[in-house]
């Protein structure tokens, strides 16, 4: 299962009860954190979470409200006597970026390994979980993350013992691994029935809308998607600032077939989104307006826990 929470919602500057963009994604005792703006370690505090499981950090682009509170993150996974290697991945500059926002988080316990995307589309792994970066429509590259938890066929416990394979190795074939026993191949298809619905995940901020977003989030159990503006009148604005209203992202996500859709990266100019929420609703119903701090699990059943 993915256990997600939405750190942060708000866009181009934090507010008193909002912080900026932010989302942690937690999966066996390891977590990602997609994009770091102003407050995100505080946001972290609020919320309960940890920083010390955070393996990557990825970020969407290079705009100060997704990256700025990097330096105060380094900071404190260094007071916290962090060791393990942090990977960035971003789009092209970001070394530059993070080299520069070093200059104030010196002397760190711990490596940082920069990596950069330079293609439309790049592929990543986080454990057992797929990371898809695609390309998105800003004033700068920006890039949004789709993440794949792939789920094998169900174990057949008959057709192993039928085949007479050692109980010990059932555990490697239901993980999908082939397994050399005894002069032997064992492999998966002998035991598993055909592949069920994963778990999918998928994040975009910052963009006009694209089809490569409805092609990325086909099919997702979450789709987080800005909602820069709700009014409908500010499509103008939003044009000219290259971001989305809210029934911009709705549409968006009655395209790709999507479970459920989470707003976020509000204006600062636009204190209550659940005053616009309705608006969203009639293209997509299922359409949230989170607050910092909202939890969800997505589990293989697509059951969901809020929090």
């Amino acid at each position: 299962m993915l256990d997600i929470c939405l750190l942060g919602t708000g866009g181009t500057q934090p507010l008193s009860n909002r912080w900026l963009t932010s989302l942690m994604v937690r999966y066996q005792g390891h977590a990602v954190l997609v994009d770091c703006g102003e407050g995100t370690q505080i946001a972290a505090q609020r919320a309960g979470l940890s920083l010390k499981p955070i393996d990557k950090l990825l970020i969407t682009h290079l705009h100060a409200d997704h990256i700025s509170g990097l330096p105060g993150l380094l900071h404190s996974m260094n007071n916290a006597g962090r060791t393990e290697e942090l990977s960035i991945i971003g789009p092209v500059g970001t070394e530059r970026v993070v080299n520069s926002l070093r200059c104030i988080a010196t002397n760190l316990s711990f490596d940082i390994r920069v990596s950069e995307i330079e293609t439309e589309e790049e592929v990543m792994y986080f454990r057992e979980c797929d990371i898809r970066a695609f390309a998105l429509h800003h004033r700068i590259p920006c890039y949004g993350y789709s993440f794949s938890l792939a789920r094998t066929g169900k174990f057949d416990a008959a057709r192993a013992r039928e085949a007479g394979i050692p109980t010990p190795l059932w555990k490697h074939l239901q993980k999908g691994e082939e397994v050399q026993h005894e002069g032997r191949l064992y492999t998966p298809d002998m035991v598993l029935g055909p592949p069920r619905k994963g778990i999918k995940l998928t994040y975009c901020t910052d963009t006009r809308p694209t089809p490569a977003i409805v092609r990325a989030a086909e099919g997702s159990d979450l789709f987080i998607c800005e909602g820069m503006y709700g009014d409908p009148s500010m499509l103008s604005k939003a044009e000219e600032k290259m971001h989305m209203l809210f029934v911009e992202a709705a549409e968006l996500a009655r395209q790709a077939g999507v479970r459920e859709l989470w707003l976020t990266h509000y204006s600062p100019a636009m204190p209550n989104p659940r005053k616009y929420r309705e608006i969203a609703r009639a293209i997509f119903p299922n359409t949230r307006t989170p607050r910092d701090g909202w939890h969800t699990t997505l589990t293989f059943d697509n059951e969901t826990a809020e929090a």
